[in-house]
């Protein structure tokens, strides 16, 4: 080698190892800076719940008035039941679940329209609350009359101007979870985001609790003359109109401290501007994808299998005899467990294959049942007295109830669990929507139904009177008119419920290959970019 080409390779060396101290200077730079960063984003997250906790309690409280018209719409069957409405008047009146069913149609609505000096989520959640507090202040003066009485057999049932109204109120209330929904997430440090969920499941359990099980206890006569009077009386200590009245004026006090009080900031980052085009142009991908179309057909047809039990087991029981009030009360103890399940169930679903737990829960759910059908027929023939049922029975009914809770929670969270991993992160919050609106239309659509066949699958005659059916309100008034008696020969609700039990062994031999076909999908199967 000459001595030239040494001096040049020497100069390279020089200068690359110049090079690598800048370099290796830069990565040192880079690492102190990061070291510094982690430093204070674990300062940052040292500070928990810090700043938050009023925010916090402000959604919590937004939850609970959104599930006051959801509670109260799932007690006003207990009611209309208690006042001897058919089973195609209990169908008409489910529609009221429906809202929350298909919410995703105006969602993008609430996200893109907006008035700029009010606040992208206060333009939909004030007006919106106002009116929630409008239709309960004036449905309090008129409910009396459509509810009518319950001791009257000649009570005539609005039920029209009722389901018209309590679906307008489900629909405010719906239109109120997406606008909450969307600030929580610029209400909250994003540190404490996850702390959302946390909010809507304990505000909207309080508050469903309040508008169905207080409500019922304290509206029921009985219940109030045998735990909470000492002097009987005819009603319970509140009523429908006094409780529909009470939380009108509790929705527009505490909806006009917010406006006045709560300011809304604005995080483009977090939530940032789109427009009703682009966000449908979005379901639309979404919404081609095949394992999403699939997923769906899964979504919309599993809880076939279980309308019978889920929609009339419990108005049987009503119908049998079984207080309205004890039913509800039944729901109490379910609360714990319903907080714990998820807790304890989300480690099994939290892996790769989280809809394995979902396929293993279908077939003791649908035998589930078979147990509901034993407990409605046997609740005919134990009454030791109207209405009075020996302490086994009761404690057949929370025992099946408890267990049926365990089968409900482990497909609720495997589905769940299962949306959050298939959901492309790009459109994280359209994709999520989508699947659990699917989810939640999935169980309302077989209810409607079960409700508005049973009348029709049940066969009725008319016994000690010429005429020879009871099919219909005017053929069993006619019937009475005669001196005879309307008798059930063959319930419908038995009928269905066999129905139900063979589709779904039926579906399980199509929808469990299906479902492990779609869990053990690819990831990128799922993406819409």
């Amino acid at each position: 080698m000459s001595e030239n080409t040494r001096t040049r390779s020497k100069g390279r060396s020089n200068a690359q190892k110049k090079k690598q101290d800048i370099e290796n200077s830069k990565i040192d730079t880079e690492s102190l800076e990061t070291s510094q960063e982690n430093y204070d984003n674990q300062k940052i997250d040292r500070r928990g719940l810090q700043g938050d906790y009023l925010n916090i309690l402000l959604l919590t409280f937004l939850y609970v008035l959104q599930g006051i018209p959801l509670g109260l719409g799932g007690s006003l069957p207990m009611l209309l039941q208690s006042r001897k409405v058919s089973y195609s008047d209990q169908a008409k009146f489910s529609f009221v679940h429906w809202p929350f069913s298909i919410k995703l149609l105006w969602a993008p609505l609430v996200d893109a329209v907006y008035v700029h000096w009010m606040g992208r989520r206060k333009t939909w959640l004030v007006p919106i609350q106002y009116l929630i507090g409008v239709f309960m202040l004036t449905l309090s003066t008129r409910v009396d009359d459509l509810l009518g009485t319950e001791t009257s057999n000649d009570t005539k049932v609005d039920i029209f101007t009722l389901t018209v109204v309590f679906f307008c109120l489900n629909f405010l209330a719906a239109t109120q979870d997406i606008a909450v929904d969307g600030w929580a997430l610029t209400m909250l440090a994003r540190r404490n985001v996850g702390w959302a969920s946390t909010c809507n499941t304990v505000g909207q359990t309080a508050g469903y609790f309040l508008g169905n099980v207080l409500f019922v206890a304290l509206e029921s006569a009985d219940f109030c003359n045998k735990y909470l009077r000492s002097v009987p009386q005819d009603v319970g200590i509140v009523t429908l109109s006094g409780f529909l009245y009470f939380w009108g004026l509790v929705f527009f006090v505490s909806t006009t401290l917010v406006w006045i009080f709560k300011s809304e900031k604005v995080d483009p980052e977090v939530d940032p501007d789109q427009s009703i085009v682009e966000t449908y142009k979005q379901l639309y991908k979404v919404i081609r994808l095949k394992p999403v179309i699939a997923h769906c057909m899964v979504l919309l047809t599993v809880k076939v299998t279980f309308a019978a039990a889920d929609a009339l087991s419990g108005l049987k029981l009503i119908e049998a005899g079984l207080p309205k009030t004890t039913l509800a009360i039944f729901a109490v103890p379910m609360v714990p467990i319903q907080i714990i399940l998820p807790l304890l169930i989300s480690q099994y679903t939290s892996g790769p294959r989280p809809m394995k737990l979902f396929t293993w829960a279908i077939t003791p759910r649908i035998l589930m049942g078979l147990v509901y059908a034993y407990i409605v027929y046997i609740s005919h023939y134990i009454q030791t007295s109207p209405g009075v049922f020996p302490t086994y029975f009761y404690i057949l009914i929370l025992g099946s109830y408890a267990v049926h809770q365990v089968f409900v929670y482990c497909m609720f969270v495997s589905v769940m669990g299962f949306h959050a991993k298939v959901s492309d992160p790009v459109i994280g919050g359209t994709y999520m929507t989508l699947l659990n609106t699917v989810a939640n239309l999935g169980g309302t659509w077989p209810t409607t139904v079960a409700l508005w066949a049973v009348d029709t699958l049940t066969w009725k005659s008319c016994d000690g009177a010429s005429q020879q059916s009871c099919y219909s309100a005017d053929e069993s008034h006619a019937c009475k008119e005669a001196g005879g008696t309307c008798i059930t020969t063959l319930d419908g609700y038995y009928l269905e419920s066999a129905l139900c039990i063979v589709i779904g062994f039926l579906w399980l031999l199509w929808g469990r290959k299906k479902v492990k076909h779609l869990d053990e999908l690819d990831l990128k199967a799922w993406k819409v970019s």
